[in-house]
């Protein structure tokens, strides 16, 4: 995270988010809701796996968050490509149907976290938990599958 210095001297912190979706009015409205937070800022944007992992790591992010299903590269092997690029960036995963299955997926991509996108509440929570270091797995799987 950043440091941004508030005019009145005291010191926060900007988390900076690159996101990845191939629908540009999802990414419209991820962005709009993260950055309702004032201190969560989109660095990034990208329509699709490849352009990710080309394009991500430059922005420096804290944390990604990508959508499952995407031309060219789906957000599983884009997601193993960026752990091996920074395993320190926590990724979360969004996708209309999660399952037990994707989860499994997830985590042996490197996935900190996965969220339905229909509930944008839990989205923003699980953006909180996986900026704490601790993982977001809401179907309830024991962490060593």
């Amino acid at each position: 995270m950043v440091p941004l210095t508030l005019c009145i001297g005291i010191e926060a912190f900007v988390v900076r988010i690159f996101l990845v979706d191939d629908n540009a009015m999802i990414r419209s409205h991820l962005k709009e809701m993260l950055e309702q937070k004032s201190e969560w800022v989109v660095v990034g944007e990208a329509s699709n796996g490849r352009e990710a992992v080309r394009t991500c790591g430059k922005q420096k992010p804290d944390l990604t968050l990508m959508d499952f299903l995407m031309p060219e590269m789906d957000g599983l092997e884009a997601a193993r490509q960026l752990t091996r690029q920074d395993p320190k960036v926590p990724i979360l995963m969004i996708t209309v149907d999660p399952s037990r299955q994707l989860e499994r997926e997830a985590r042996k991509a490197g996935i900190k976290g996965l969220c339905a996108k229909a509930h944008m509440l839990a989205l923003l929570n699980a953006v909180e938990t996986l900026l704490k270091g601790r993982t977001y797995f809401p179907l309830g799987l024991p962490a060593a599958v």
